[in-house]
């Protein structure tokens, strides 16, 4: 074990290894090292105070401007509170019967204070902080320490402010810089003119100016970047040593007989990426391909013709769906634009044709064990179907394609589980209606070929996006209404979309529960990000069944209201999407359950209330619901967040723009990127620390061109030890787990 490797207590003792531990994940010397500042503040340069979000831990630098000691009314005690400015903006500090903090807390002084940002009466707090002062006498170590410098403000904690971090990460620099290994080869630091590491995290921790603050950060940017970029270039290497089945379609097989029956014409898009697929579907490796693109832009098609390819070819093909609704959406378009085609073996079916199986987890008996059978004896040549195909007792003859709708929906084990059914691996087709700008595609799926789809077929109609402000102009809410009712008047359909099932969210499904039940709680959860204010400042989000309760005895009445939501029994929600796609429903109220593959051409306004808890992609991804047909689409986004505010801003953001690559820039912009190596699947913190994928493009193509050298002439890093080290400490073994099973 190397030294960056000693656990913290060596360091600083039981204690304080505890706490950094606990409450930052900080367990190693390396841990401590890499933990780099997120900013840093001059003496003399305020933090700016009106930016403080609600319930942040934060560490500011302020000057105090008040300090009143306030005594109880009819009980003993007192609440000492602290004024402090950054000149523009105040904050307040409260200590409660700490009266004694007066003789150190004047007026005038310069500190930083550190705390959990609260509100109080409408007025943002930190209480009983923890807080350096910066203007003491000559002789305070503090004062010396902070001196003529940049002051590094670390990511903390309550327990942990960020200058005891800092005094924890001066002693690991004292006692430990002399043991930071060099993970990058001599001849590409030359080539990129990039400082030894042991230098850049001296400058990081410890710059004396912007500049050594720039140069650290270009170098810690290349370690993050090519050590990830070499992960993925061994991933593609391993990937392509893989046999795999050549699916090529036959001439005059289903694929020809279903393309003459189209009433279309491909999009030159779609011809472009279909012929991508089945190039790689031709090749004796497993493809691993990325197929993303725009709402509404035609990928359920080209992923169809990528199955009947593999069906014409002897195999079978799976389609993996994040939720029953999306499922039985699939299910349904597919074996309608099939037709007798999806009914291979039955009477009136076409001679070329196969079947089209569906597997849900909550289908009955006798259709499920059908199903089963279909796809165990190759009847079934397409196989749709949510978690439950990935159960043990699903089998399949010969599995040679699984496509993967919304990736980030499944967890790894899910989508390994499921490819492990094929004989050998059988190839790989990832679609996603999210846009994903290139750099980010290429470093979240660096190990996966991308095609994307940003041409519209003909006859989608244009959708207009407005802003309803419902505090400030509550007219503009009741005109809203009155445009849905219009909508209905010319015979359309609308959709209103709310972040809530209702007032009382189910429990997380407790360990032996039944399947059935297990399911049914997955499809109840709704991811909405509350990106607004704070939450003791907000009114609950609005609920499915209270809106439509309201929308039906209001502004809608004697409209034709059904409701929509995960916790709906399986043949309900198919009976409701069934009745809305007939046109027997006038207005869907509903949760995201609809937010992809729901395809009903006669809709054409959406409502989405409480818009601005949604993150930006989602808000796009809504509204791709409507303006499906030819008639033009509505969406309106309702907020009570005030004009000025982030939140508005996102939501104009979204009105502004159809460009779904634009709004997914601003949307990774605002939330930051998160883990590339799957933070959300395998659990572990973020390995992007001053790396950011939408603003270092040359850096990461750079670094990819460099680590696919690299791992061709040395696949297994023998002559880069150092550079396996930290490859191993960069992926540890969840996430080599997590990479290994794509």
């Amino acid at each position: 074990m190397g030294a960056l490797d000693e656990p913290l207590t060596k360091l600083v003792g039981d204690r304080t290894a505890k706490v950094l531990a606990d409450s930052l994940k900080l367990r190693t010397v390396g841990d401590l090292l890499h933990h780099y500042p997120r900013r840093y503040v001059e003496r003399g340069q305020l933090t700016s105070l009106d930016e403080l979000e609600i319930d942040e831990h934060v560490t500011v630098l302020a000057r105090i401007e008040k300090v009143t000691l306030i005594p109880f009314r009819g009980r003993k005690g007192d609440r000492l509170e602290v004024v402090v400015t950054d000149g523009r903006s105040r904050l307040s500090l409260v200590f409660f019967n700490q009266g004694w903090r007066q003789k150190e807390l004047r007026a005038g002084a310069q500190g930083l204070f550190a705390g959990k940002v609260g509100a109080f009466n409408r007025t943002r707090q930190l209480v009983s902080p923890d807080y350096q002062l910066l203007d003491e006498e000559a002789g305070s170590d503090a004062a010396q320490q902070f001196a003529g410098r940049l002051i590094p403000v670390y990511g903390a904690s309550a327990q942990m402010p960020s200058w005891k971090l800092s005094i924890c990460i001066e002693t690991a620099l004292t006692k430990h810089l002399d043991d930071v290994g060099e993970p990058l080869p001599a001849e590409l630091r030359e080539r990129h003119d990039l400082i030894p590491l042991p230098e850049a995290l001296e400058l990081i921790h410890r710059p004396r100016s912007q500049a050594d603050r720039e140069r650290a950060q270009s170098r810690l940017r290349w370690d993050e970047a090519f050590v990830l970029q070499v992960a993925l270039a061994q991933r593609r290497a391993a990937d392509s040593a893989l046999p795999a089945k050549p699916r090529r379609a036959r001439a005059g097989g289903l694929l020809d007989a279903f393309d003459a029956r189209l009433p279309f014409t491909l999009t030159e898009g779609q011809q472009k990426v279909s012929a991508e697929i089945a190039a790689d579907l031709a090749t004796e490796h497993p493809m691993h391909r990325l197929l993303q693109g725009e709402v509404g832009s035609g990928k359920t098609l080209v992923a169809l013709r990528a199955m009947l390819a593999v069906v014409d070819a002897g195999g079978q093909a799976v389609l993996l769906a994040p939720t029953e609704v999306l499922a039985q959406q699939h299910h349904r378009s597919i074996v309608e634009m099939m037709g007798d085609l999806a009914e291979g073996g039955m009477i009136g079916g076409s001679d070329l044709g196969t079947r089209v199986a569906l597997l849900t987890g909550s289908m009955g008996v006798a259709a499920r064990r059908q199903a089963l059978l279909d796809m165990a004896c190759g009847d079934a040549g397409i196989a749709i179907g949510t978690h439950a195909l990935i159960e043990d007792k699903v089998q399949f003859q010969d599995l040679g394609l699984v496509v993967v709708d919304e990736q980030h929906r499944f967890g790894v084990e899910q989508r390994d589980a499921l490819r492990a059914k094929g004989d050998q691996p059988p190839h790989l087709l990832v679609m996603t209606a999210t846009p994903i700008p290139r750099t980010v595609a290429m470093t979240v799926f660096g190990d996966l070929e991308t095609s994307v789809l940003d041409q519209l077929p003909a006859g989608r109609s244009p959708i207009s996006t407005h802003v309803v402000p419902a505090l400030e102009k509550p007219n503009f809410l009741t005109r809203a209404w009155e445009r849905v009712r219009e909508e209905v008047a010319k015979g359309h359909q609308a959709y209103v979309v709310c972040p809530r099932i209702g007032d009382e969210e189910p429990a997380a499904p407790a360990k032996g529960e039944s399947r059935k039940k297990r399911k049914a709680a997955e499809e109840d959860f709704e991811e909405v990000a509350d990106l607004g204010a704070a939450s003791d400042e907000r009114r609950p989000p609005l609920s499915v069944v209270e809106t439509a309760e309201k929308l039906v005895k209001g502004p809608l009445a004697g409209l034709r209201v059904e409701i929509l939501h995960g916790r709906l029994a399986p043949e309900a929600k198919d009976e409701v999407m069934r009745r809305f796609a007939a046109g027997e429903v006038d207005v869907l109220v509903a949760t995201t359950v609809i937010e992809v593959g729901v395809n009903v051409p006669n809709s054409t306004a959406m409502v989405i209330m409480d818009a601005d808890r949604f993150g930006v992609s989602q808000l796009h991804q809504l509204r791709g619901r409507v303006g499906r047909g030819s008639a033009p689409g509505l969406c309106l986004l309702v907020s009570d967040m005030p004009a000025g505010s982030a939140a508005r801003a996102r939501l104009d953001a979204v009105a502004g723009t159809l460009d779904g690559f634009e709004l997914s820039r601003i949307d990774l912009e605002q939330r930051r990127e998160g883990d590339v190596l799957g933070q959300a699947q395998s659990g572990v913190k973020s390995s992007l620390k001053v790396l950011s994928v939408l603003e270092d493009e040359e850096v990461i193509l750079t670094a990819r061109t460099e680590a696919t050298r690299l791992v061709a002439e040395d696949p297994e890093l023998a002559a880069h030890p150092e550079l396996r080290t930290a490859l191993e400490s960069l992926i540890d073994e969840d996430r080599a787990a997590y990479m290994e099973k794509g």
